[in-house]
């Protein structure tokens, strides 16, 4: 049975917000006269805007006022971006759907330059993502890499007031919120590996509220959910958060599942890569798979960095 109002936990910016109004649509559209609601709040992850995350206490800062909402009963679902769910959700927690990805690509963002390789020597490019410093310093060893919080509109801001010759961002956040004329150029697997879980929208609710996951389950992308599961696992054994630069890409084809992994060091620029194919009966086995070959290189002594 399915019940008569769903209320969506969703952090306040204006990311959070489309996405959280995009599943209420998708409800709607699957449940007709179903009553959806939003309740936005702020978590600690917007708050603190002038430390990177990695020393605040990691992605799981923009979870936890949205699952207490749920815990108390002002919310029966909360709206993420997968790349900011930790691998392991808090005990009591589900996630019955995973929406159709997006464009998983970065977005190189500049005023002045078309490209990363046009940059000059020694040009301030911001991002607070390890996982992008360290593949910036890969590719472009010269770059003066510079932190860089906010929500995207905070961000473009900074780079328009001339804090930065280019950012780095998400396509899948700037084409959500009509802003795809600010991508210059995309960085692209397999040659730039996105986060785990980038551009997928995910659904998390009570693991107990049974009418409530068989109404968010129809809305729930069979092929996403492999890919990213087996990225998601290959992140977990890694130990990977925020703290850590880690990589995935995990393709779904007629063949079975590809995943191509990343391990980086943003100090040094090297770049630990592995990759594997599998069955798509089990992407968990895939995503281990590649960690521990990515362990057999050497990931251990760049992880505990």
């Amino acid at each position: 049975m399915t019940p008569t109002t769903l209320r969506i936990a969703t952090r306040k910016s204006a990311l959070a917000l489309w996405q959280a109004e995009h599943v209420a649509g998708l409800l709607r559209a699957a449940h007709p006269g179903l009553r959806v609601e939003l309740v936005p709040l702020s978590t600690r992850g917007d708050e603190i805007l002038d430390k990177p995350l990695a020393t605040i206490g990691g992605k799981g800062l923009f979870l936890k006022e949205l699952e207490v909402a749920m815990l108390e009963g002002c919310a029966d679902l909360a709206v993420h971006s997968l790349k900011d769910v930790p691998a392991e959700l808090e005990a009591g927690f589900t996630l019955p759907a995973i929406l159709p990805r997006a464009d998983a690509a970065d977005a190189f963002v500049s005023n002045d330059y078309a490209e990363l390789n046009a940059l000059p020597r020694g040009a301030r490019v911001g991002t607070s993502s390890l996982r992008r410093q360290a593949q910036l310093r890969a590719m472009r060893p010269d770059l003066e890499l510079l932190d860089l919080r906010g929500n995207v509109g905070t961000r473009l801001q900074k780079l328009d007031s001339g804090h930065y010759e280019a950012i780095l961002l998400a396509c899948a956040g700037l084409e959500r919120l009509g802003l795809h004329d600010r991508i210059r150029s995309r960085l692209a697997a397999p040659d730039w590996l996105p986060a785990p879980g980038q551009a997928a929208i995910a659904i998390e609710a009570r693991i107990d509220q049974i009418e409530v996951l068989e109404a968010l389950a129809v809305l729930d992308d069979a092929d996403t959910r492999l890919a990213v599961t087996a990225e998601r696992a290959m992140n977990h054994l890694l130990g990977g958060s925020c703290t850590v630069p880690v990589g995935a890409w995990c393709t779904v084809t007629e063949h079975g599942l590809h995943l191509r992994g990343m391990v980086g060091d943003v100090s040094s620029g090297r770049l630990l890569l592995a990759e594997a194919a599998g069955e798509g009966d089990d992407p968990v086995k895939l995503g281990h798979d590649v960690a521990q070959a990515l362990f057999a290189q050497g990931a251990s002594a760049l992880l505990s960095r």
